[in-house]
């Protein structure tokens, strides 16, 4: 049948088991929303309030559901819009296609209004991307997006289509869902030097990373840490790949992570690390990492493999594949004395680590821990994203949603809408008051959709973790840190017709989560918090691990004392 190409674009999204796109109309996409609009009740579109809100929900769809998350823009600044969003995903592997529309053929180049060659400002941030010039190529190209996306390690992929493309008729053949390409296994005789030195272990440790989350590959992970009787950790993203309460996690590893973890990491003598990429943030300085422990790393990036870090042994391919023939192969370890450290370990961590006193970020974490039942957890970046990092008891795989690789503030509150509209059950956004100033205009998003979407706002007047590096390193010059407006958000957020509570203590949080598990619209929750609460455990940049920082320096206390006397 002969179709117009925005119509062939909404038959392929119907091929793909699309049912949910997020983006914002303009000029260069009206054809494509005509389209949308006749397929409405197959397509579900969320406008957003803005282009990178519509990329982060796009992004937070795809990391709860595992499906590729769709982001529509006009051309121009709707299309630069996204660039953020679509690093976003990039950098931490998640599958996106954005589509965005563009001037017709013969006046690209020309600058015409609202024209940007998106594709070249996005070669660097995407797997690939495309410009249709040719409607007879045009469903086959974003057949071609979508198996890019989900295959291999995933990421997003930009499909650039001009408006007159969109216009112009031609036959459209249906096809079904566009296939994943081959996946790569890791080779055998890799697989078997690594058992080889799993089981010659005496102090082995796992680190996850956000691999095993995308492959699915949680349950592999606990069942290999059990049969190797070992230690785990977990880069950022590799949260929730153990459960919190497992005796056998010691927690997040790297810049803020716990002690417990980085010391394991410091005495072990063979570290697995899967699906982690050795990011700065994760390891700290690499001369200074595990120096007694042979690596293994198996990833399915081959770029990946020693690309910083030099390994004992590098094994390509898929995780999941991978551990389940690991698991075969691999018979009952025990190491009664490792065990034992080990808990020594994160005893001193308890030991050593300060009293929070009052009304602490980390007691605000572990309350809504121990309320979230099985919500997703979405977070921005700074103070409050490593608490909740280091707090929060994660117990399903996949539920924790934040911005690794980027560390883009204004994440969350997008990557929350999408994750409660993928899958339609409660979500938490964890934000602080900097972060939350970037996107809170996609609140009225959320009141617009009626979601199950619970904001927990950590109000300290300041960026957090920019502020905490000037008090440590830059005597406390707080060069554009502070932020000046203070801004009543409960009542913002009534004012967008969500509901808008304050919080100043534990019984007063307790009463307000209460509230927010049986609010039919989104709530937003209010804590005031000590600008002075500072995240640690902290390796200082350059850092080794004996050097990680348990508390501020006694100077910097010195100071704060001095300052409120």
């Amino acid at each position: 049948m002969r179709l117009t190409g925005a119509q062939i674009v909404t038959q392929v999204l119907l091929e793909q088991g699309c049912d949910t796109v997020f983006g914002y109309p303009g000029g260069q996409v009206l054809a494509l929303y005509d389209a949308l609009y006749q397929k409405r009740r197959q397509i579900r579109h969320i406008r957003t309030a803005h282009e990178q809100g519509a990329a982060h929900a796009a992004d937070g769809y795809a990391r709860a559901t595992g499906k590729p998350g769709v982001v529509i823009a006009t051309s121009g600044p709707g299309a630069t819009n996204l660039v953020t969003g679509i690093a976003t995903a990039y950098l931490d592997s998640v599958p996106m296609v954005a589509i965005t529309g563009n001037v017709p053929c013969d006046r690209i180049g020309l600058d015409c209004f609202q024209e940007v060659d998106i594709t070249g400002i996005t070669i660097p941030i995407t797997k690939h991307n495309f410009m249709v010039k040719d409607i007879r190529r045009l469903a086959d190209t974003l057949r071609e997006a979508f198996t890019i996306a989900k295959s291999g390690r995933p990421g997003p992929v930009l499909v650039d289509i001009p408006s007159d493309i969109q216009k112009t008729r031609w036959e459209y053949t249906p096809a079904g869902e566009a296939p994943m390409l081959p996946t790569k296994h890791a080779a055998a005789e890799q697989l078997e030097e690594a058992v080889r030195q799993l089981t010659a272990a005496q102090r082995p440790y796992i680190s996850c990373g956000g691999g095993v989350i995308r492959a699915k590959a949680a349950p592999l992970v606990q069942e290999l840490a059990r049969r190797l009787d070992c230690g785990v950790g977990a880069t950022l993203m590799g949260l929730s790949a153990m459960p919190g309460e497992d005796p056998r996690f010691l927690g997040m590893q790297g810049l803020h992570g716990h002690y417990a973890a980085a010391m394991a990491q410091r005495e072990a003598d063979l570290i697995l690390v899967a699906g982690a990429r050795f990011s700065d943030r994760a390891v700290g300085e690499h001369a200074n990492f595990a120096p007694d422990a042979k690596i293994l790393h198996i990833d399915i990036d081959a770029a990946e493999l020693e690309k910083t870090m030099p390994v004992y042994l590098g094994i390509e391919g898929d995780i999941r594949d991978a551990l389940e023939r690991l698991l075969e192969r691999i018979p009952q370890q025990s190491h009664p004395a490792w065990q034992q450290r080990l808990a020594q370990l994160k005893q001193q961590e308890a030991e050593q680590m300060p009293t929070q006193e009052g009304f602490h970020p980390a007691g605000i974490i572990r309350m809504l821990s121990d309320r979230a039942g099985d919500a997703y957890i979405a977070t921005d970046v700074g103070e409050h994203q490593m608490w909740t990092a280091q707090h929060f008891s994660f117990r399903t795989p996949g539920s924790f949603l934040t911005s690794g690789g980027l560390g883009t503030m204004g994440f969350g509150m997008g990557a929350a809408i999408g994750a409660a509209i993928g899958t339609g059950k409660p979500t938490i956004l964890i934000t602080g008051d900097g972060s939350f100033r970037m996107n809170f205009n996609e609140l009225a998003t959320a009141v617009e959709q009626k979601l199950p979407l619970t904001i927990l706002l950590l109000e300290n007047h300041t960026l957090g973790m920019v502020r905490q590096s000037q008090t440590l390193y830059y005597k406390r010059r707080y060069a554009a840190t502070d932020l000046g407006c203070s801004i009543d958000y409960p009542a913002l957020a009534e004012a967008c017709g969500a509901v808008g509570l304050r919080a100043e203590s534990y019984a007063q949080l307790d009463q307000a989560l209460t509230r927010a598990a049986h609010s039919k619209k989104p709530v937003l929750i209010l804590c005031p918090v000590d600008p002075e609460q500072m995240v640690f455990p902290m390796l200082p940049p350059g850092g080794r691990v004996e050097d990680m920082l348990l508390a501020a320096p006694e100077s910097a206390q010195k100071h704060h004392r001095k300052e409120k006397a």
